[in-house]
């Protein structure tokens, strides 16, 4: 990956407390993964930052390789990489992803 596109998604990182790269935005999703992980942060009540990757290539493809993660969505609390969709439902059904957000936006 070209260091100018990781010093990119590094920024966005740590630009937010919660930040999720997905395809479409938080108010129009456009993939069923990402529309998933929007409405369990919004039903936890997060304010988050959402990055559509559709808009940009490089950060579409960047991404993936800055997390070793191959798919979007791809949800970032305090910096860390936390997981995709399927993960991030799992953690929100233990009851594991409530308190990572909430610390992350006290």
């Amino acid at each position: 990956m070209d260091d100018t596109i990781k010093k990119r998604i590094q920024d966005i990182v740590d630009s937010d407390a919660i930040v999720l790269f997905m395809k479409g935005n938080k108010t129009f999703p456009q993939c069923g993964f990402s529309a998933t992980v929007v409405e369990v942060l919004k039903r936890l009540n997060a304010d988050f930052q959402s990055v559509n990757v559709l808009e940009d290539p490089e950060i579409r493809q960047g991404i993936k390789e800055y997390s070793n993660w191959p798919t979007i969505p791809q949800l970032y609390i305090k910096g860390q990489f936390i997981g995709g969709c399927d993960i991030i439902r799992e953690m929100y059904s233990s009851g594991e992803l409530e308190p990572l957000v909430k610390a992350a936006t006290e």
